[in-house]
């Protein structure tokens, strides 16, 4: 059922244009009417130029290298998102919506994207897979998390996950999912277990900066209320890195 709920397109007050791309992805498991997608009923007035949508049988999908639904993904999925993991493996068709644009100095990009999965909901899509922050949704949990008043949180396009570290009683903050704003994921190293919560905040903080256009440089110093010491960037990755698939911004907490 259509919605004419909008999606939002945040401004970038803090844009400082890099060279670093935006990169997209999304796949939509269903089986597709023969229409126009009813994106305009979500404010977008459809894809924009370099991000494409092409229709595959869903058996010559599960022909490629990387399958998103096979291997040690499909495993993590079926285990975490059986509903979505069920529908989406019977469905016949999948929309594979993807491509890369230059930094833009605001997200109407994304809005008219998600405008477009949305309206592919309401035509015969019965799940979406982000493989950016390694996600699976049935059609009603991508509604309930992204078509939201007032718009989604910036959060909700994002991970940011916890590890252990070597040393006992720390933790290792770091995100997935930035390349969708042109910006690198972060990683915060050695935080004690104690003050997670604060690692957290920060992270957040840092996320909202980079996704309404800020940047880093190398070595910065940024300050943290509650921290004994500035906290210095420092700069690395890249899209083969195996834990971001993207370049990152990395602070080491003070011991």
């Amino acid at each position: 059922m259509s919605s004419t709920m909008s999606l939002p397109a945040w401004a970038r007050p803090h844009w400082q244009p890099n060279d670093e791309e935006i990169v997209l992805q999304f796949y939509v498991f269903g089986s597709f009417e023969a229409v126009r997608v009813p994106s305009q009923d979500y404010g977008s007035p459809g894809l924009p130029e370099g991000i494409t949508a092409t229709n595959h049988h869903h058996h010559e999908l599960r022909a490629w290298e990387g399958y998103p639904l096979g291997g040690s993904m499909g495993k993590l999925f079926k285990e975490e998102a059986p509903d979505a993991f069920r529908v989406a493996v019977d469905a016949p068709q999948v929309m594979v919506v993807r491509g890369r644009l230059p930094d833009q100095p605001d997200t109407g990009y994304l809005r008219d994207v998600m405008g477009v999965i949305a309206g592919l909901l309401d035509i015969g899509g019965v799940a979406v897979l982000d493989p950016q922050i390694v996600s699976l949704f049935d059609a009603d949990g991508w509604r309930r998390r992204y078509l939201v008043r007032d718009g989604a949180p910036i959060r909700s396009h994002l991970l940011i996950l916890r590890d252990g570290e070597a040393e006992p009683d720390r933790s290792w903050i770091h995100t997935r999912g930035m390349r969708k704003f042109g910006r690198p994921d972060f990683s915060l190293r050695d935080v004690p277990d104690t003050q997670i919560n604060l690692a957290g905040s920060l992270c957040e903080r840092l996320v909202e900066l980079e996704v309404l256009g800020g940047r880093f440089q190398d070595g910065q110093q940024v300050e943290i209320p509650g921290l004994p010491e500035d906290l210095t960037a420092r700069l690395g990755g890249g899209p083969e890195h195996p834990d971001f698939n993207n370049s990152f911004v990395e602070f080491r907490w003070p011991v």
